[in-house]
């Protein structure tokens, strides 16, 4: 159960390099890195579309989690909506792993989309078959399972649905 504390200073951000020295502590296990990526991987990653939104959970203003919003060709994947965002790289600091930031990061994520991402009226997501815990927070916190695939680099997928 999360304390009233907790929830108060749970807050989603947009990146800015002022984050850059937490971000470069960050820390995921081998069997969580094969599902997601570092965030400083994502952020510089030249593939990733410039449009894209790198947003960052914040607990009393330090970062404990990260994740992208991206559009474009990879979101075409995905869905076929063009109002959608693709969530990608979801994670949590390992320090902070079970502490319930993943799913209160989740519970911001729509108020965050309606403030930031004008125009956008659905976050769609890949959760790797084999990623079980991260595919029951997903369902639990709003997102809905259409059963739809994706054959992705590390295997199929389910596509998962939020209506913001």
């Amino acid at each position: 159960m999360l304390s009233n504390n907790l929830k108060s200073s749970v807050v989603l951000v947009e990146y800015t390099n002022s984050y850059d020295e937490h971000l470069s502590n960050y820390h995921l296990p081998e069997e969580q890195l094969q599902f997601t990526s570092m965030p400083l991987d994502k952020i510089n990653n030249p593939n990733v579309s410039n449009s894209a939104k790198h947003v960052l959970i914040l607990e009393n203003s330090v970062p404990v989690g990260y994740f992208a919003l991206e559009d474009g060709e990879k979101l075409l994947k995905y869905s076929n909506n063009t109002n959608a965002r693709l969530l990608t790289a979801f994670s949590i600091d390992s320090r902070n792993q079970g502490k319930g930031f993943a799913k209160k990061g989740l519970q911001l994520l729509s108020d965050f989309v309606k403030n930031n991402l004008s125009g956008t009226d659905e976050i769609v997501l890949g959760v790797n078959k084999r990623n079980t815990p991260a595919y029951k927070l997903y369902l639990k916190t709003g997102f809905v399972d259409e059963n739809e695939f994706y054959e992705g680099p590390k295997g199929p997928q389910h596509i998962l649905h939020l209506t913001v």
